[in-house]
């Protein structure tokens, strides 16, 4: 990125924002307020480009609104959006469910052979006591999270907020509360960004570029887990284990690696492994609903790191389709890519069983290569129908 001039960054704090709502909103966002186009956007210019052309920015949709030559679009980048609804936010009082709730980022499965729609937004589990059986296993779009110790309209926590805390935590990073220097708008880093620390920002709340005091990567998230009191959890690996086949589950298989709770108030530790729904018939509750240490399906042994890697991979639209099954030439070894690698494309790979380095076959220069997807397709010759594909539709934010 390039270098800018610095401003005064004000420390981080607890605010209110309209868009965030309630714990997170600031009066500043809406001193000014332009008329809504047709499409529901509200374009305003927010400064130059370094080409010299202008930039606007949507407050409505809190998305960048530039066409060609410093242009303004009539409708932003994010106009086509579903508007959050009323009935999309979940109201989750923490004091009620005293034997412990737990909140994820929700993405699609890995693999996906039921009738089902695609699992997207905050998974949440809750139980009235330890002993209970869930009396909450569903996913929405936002939860507000309420108590008599939190604000009177609780806190509200996003979608996307969720699913990018699930994929920088898998990637191995840890996140801060940041906040905008001329807003205070709660900052999320989203795609290449949540993957990459940085100090330079896009605050989405007003559209201009701030400096936060440390190279980090920001969700807001780990605001509302300071307010809730929420602090760090124990995680073990499962000790069970998985082996099926696919022909006894006519209703279908889903799969999903596991990812850390961003909330968690459980005194149990969370489970580690790859998380498997399996149906005997259509519709109904699922017949298994477990994570294992170790998945066996029709003599195939599933690798956990691959699944949960490919589950973080699917949440990052920059390397959407550079994914792929890549084998050394010379050795015929199936390559993985970990570590920096499985976000970072490459257009050289390096065997690590015989060191010989070789580009990928294909129309695409760089690549990420994970073994797991050729695996899938070997499964889905046996089972009873063809396994969806989900996509998301996370929107690329690049440097």
């Amino acid at each position: 990125m390039s270098k800018s001039r610095r401003f005064q960054v004000k420390k981080p704090h607890i605010i209110r924002h309209a868009r965030q709502q309630d714990l997170f909103s600031s009066a500043k966002q809406s001193e000014v307020a332009p008329p809504s186009s047709s499409s529901g956007c509200r374009v305003v210019p927010v400064g130059r480009r370094r080409d010299g052309g202008m930039r606007y920015w949507c407050l409505s949709h809190k998305s960048d609104a530039t066409a060609k030559y410093g242009k303004p679009l009539t409708g932003c980048r994010a106009s086509h959006e579903a508007p959050m609804r009323e009935t999309d936010t979940f109201n989750l009082n923490i004091d009620r469910y005293r034997g412990g709730i737990a909140l994820w980022g929700a993405v699609p499965a890995v693999y996906d052979t039921t009738e089902l729609p695609m699992d997207r937004g905050i998974h949440v589990h809750a139980r009235i006591t330890p002993s209970a059986k869930k009396e909450m296993d569903r996913t929405f779009r936002a939860v507000r999270i309420l108590g008599k110790l939190l604000p009177e309209k609780g806190i509200l926590v996003s979608e996307l907020d969720a699913i990018y805390y699930m994929a920088t935590s898998i990637f191995g990073y840890s996140m801060k509360h940041v906040v905008c220097s001329y807003c205070e708008y709660p900052h999320l880093d989203k795609d290449w960004f949540s993957v990459h620390p940085h100090r330079r920002h896009l605050c989405a709340g007003c559209g201009k570029y701030f400096q936060d005091s440390e190279t980090a990567i920001g969700n807001p998230i780990l605001a509302a887990r300071a307010v809730c009191g929420i602090g760090t959890h124990k995680s073990v690996l499962s000790n069970k284990k998985l082996n099926i086949d696919q022909e006894d589950f006519s209703g279908g298989i889903q799969i999903w690696g596991t990812n850390p709770a961003f909330i968690w108030t459980s005194n149990k530790p969370e489970e580690e492994g790859i998380h498997v729904h399996a149906f005997r018939g259509r519709g109904g509750e699922p017949d298994v609903d477990e994570t294992y240490r170790e998945v066996v399906i029709n003599g195939v042994n599933l690798d956990p790191s691959m699944v949960r890697l490919l589950m973080a991979q699917s949440a990052l639209p920059s390397i959407k389709s550079r994914v792929l099954p890549v084998d050394c030439p010379s050795c015929g070894d199936p390559q993985f890519s970990d570590g920096e690698m499985a976000f970072s494309p490459v257009a050289i790979h390096t065997c690590r069983r015989c060191g010989y380095g070789f580009a990928a076959p294909g129309r695409l220069r760089k690549t990420i290569a994970n073994p797991l997807l050729r695996i899938l397709n070997q499964l889905a010759e046996r089972a009873p129908r063809e396994p969806q594909k989900h996509d998301l539709g996370l929107l690329p934010e690049t440097i």
